[in-house]
């Protein structure tokens, strides 16, 4: 069975009986993490602990907390006074969950639904999705990681165009795959508003309503927006459903042409937050 599951956050006891309500098997069975595996909850290291364990039976795509995670731990940013990750920083092995982690995925096909942490902007089919997120998961695999997670940070460029290069493109890559949540039907960026889709700016609105998208027709899964609630439509799955914010975490069934959403409470209560 196939499984997508939404934002853990570092909430490890939740994983934990998520899985068991589902019975879940790495011999049997497959799961696809839609980012931000870590921070806010409780025990971030015990999440990698559990995923990693798993092998191939277990796609983890990176989202905006688990790049945090990479950039504080390379002394490029300081770390947040809300962030939860000390674990995985002060653990023995450290090294070696910093390695695993900048080896996941930013995005993945399964079982015919595209996974993101965040989104797409209207420009991207699936293919130029996966392609683009090839090129960032390289530059965060190879040798020059110090480099390149400082320019990793900051909200320009706003707007796709395909002749964007070096850190621009990539970016903006990142922006998109792991912080999106409204832009302009041209594919501009906003990165103020955190609230509903209701919330929308004018002129903007949640990125998967954006009229023409080319992944209109590409089923889509993603996280990252817990306001959004979860959205189980026939082509689109939200299922970041706040789990870290006293809400549940949320597993759902893709394989085989089956539907099943699976979802436990979480014991962690923290306050709303990005």
């Amino acid at each position: 069975m196939n499984y997508l599951v939404g934002d853990v956050q570092g909430c490890d006891r939740a994983l934990g009986r998520l899985l068991a309500v589902i019975d879940f098997s790495p011999s049997r069975d497959r799961l696809v993490l839609v980012g931000d595996l870590v921070n806010r909850g409780p025990a971030s290291l015990g999440v990698l602990q559990r995923l990693s364990s798993f092998g191939d039976a277990a796609t983890c795509l990176l989202g905006n907390h688990d790049l945090h995670l990479l950039a504080v731990a390379q002394g490029v940013r300081g770390m947040h006074r809300g962030d939860t990750f000390g674990d995985v920083l002060a653990s023995p092995e450290r090294g070696a969950w910093l390695d695993w982690l900048r080896r996941q995925r930013l995005a993945h096909l399964e079982c015919g639904w595209l996974c993101v942490h965040a989104g797409v902007v209207p420009q991207w089919d699936a293919a130029r999705t996966l392609a683009l997120a090839a090129e960032v998961e390289a530059l965060l695999r190879g040798p020059d990681l110090g480099d390149f997670l400082p320019a990793m940070y900051g909200n320009e460029p706003g707007l796709w165009q395909d002749t964007l290069a070096g850190n621009d493109r990539w970016r903006l890559i990142i922006n998109v795959l792991t912080r999106i949540r409204f832009c302009s039907d041209e594919g501009r960026l906003d990165f103020k508003v955190k609230e509903g889709a209701g919330a929308a700016p004018p002129g903007y609105r949640p990125w998967f309503d954006i009229p023409g998208r080319r992944t209109a027709e590409q089923p889509m899964a993603f996280g990252h927006w817990s306001m959004l609630g979860l959205i189980a439509r026939q082509d689109l799955l939200a299922i970041d459903t706040g789990c870290v914010w006293g809400g549940a975490l949320t597993a759902v069934r893709v394989d085989g042409g089956r539907r099943e959403v699976v979802q436990v409470a979480c014991e962690q209560a923290q306050r709303p937050g990005a």
